[in-house]
């Protein structure tokens, strides 16, 4: 049975053997039988990182060590809550926080630990765990967003140029147009949209261009 470290664009982790392009870390989620607890919300610093780092190998899973998680794609990392890591995807954090300034007018770079506190607001509630989403019209929304539609909450898209692509675990699926004028539930946090808004482009699944 695959183990559950799959991460939906709603935050939620699943078990499934799709693997995707990034890696996430949240810190230590699992025991020492590889089962989750309710420490998956805990730890504010939740980066996305490259599957391969210099050589490094970890047992996935192994008691005791971070637990890795996986997206098929960056925007899915965003719309979970996280950020881009500040050791393996060095370029990406960089293009991450300069587009953070530009989105609220900073002048002073900030620390990555900031930029975590403000995304740990943002992406899920304190009491009940469940993803912070809000509404916003499709025309206003930067690529590499994700959405719900109205009446189709169960399905996550991406917002990509004049299109909207299905999540699904190994790939994308085919794309439908995007609409103009209508209210959505945004997934992806506020102050990530704003990043967006502000030019940082997100690595995305190949499949985001075959649809």
């Amino acid at each position: 049975m695959p183990l559950q470290n799959r991460v939906t664009p709603f935050g939620e982790i699943v078990s499934n053997s799709a693997r995707g392009l990034l890696m996430g870390n949240r810190g230590i989620l699992h025991n020492d039988e590889g089962r989750l607890g309710a420490g998956r919300w805990q730890h504010p610093h939740w980066v996305a990182c490259r599957l391969e780092f210099k050589g490094r190998r970890q047992e996935v899973m192994r008691p005791g060590a971070y637990t890795q998680l996986f997206f098929l794609d960056e925007a899915v990392a965003l719309a979970a809550g996280h950020r881009p890591c500040a050791l393996c995807r060095r370029a990406a954090y960089e293009a991450f926080v300069s587009a953070w300034m530009a989105a609220f007018g900073r002048a002073r770079r900030p620390r990555a630990v900031e930029l975590d506190w403000q995304l740990h607001r943002e992406r899920v509630e304190a009491q009940t765990r469940r993803q912070i989403t809000h509404q916003a019209t499709i025309d206003d929304l930067p690529d590499g967003s994700f959405v719900t539609l109205p009446g189709k909450s169960g399905l996550p898209y991406l917002v990509l140029e004049s299109r909207l692509l299905p999540w699904a675990p190994e790939s994308y699926r085919p794309a439908r147009e995007r609409p103009a004028r209508l209210e959505v539930t945004v997934l992806t946090p506020r102050a990530t949209v704003a990043a967006l808004r502000a030019g940082y482009r997100p690595e995305l699944h190949p499949s985001a261009a075959e649809r």
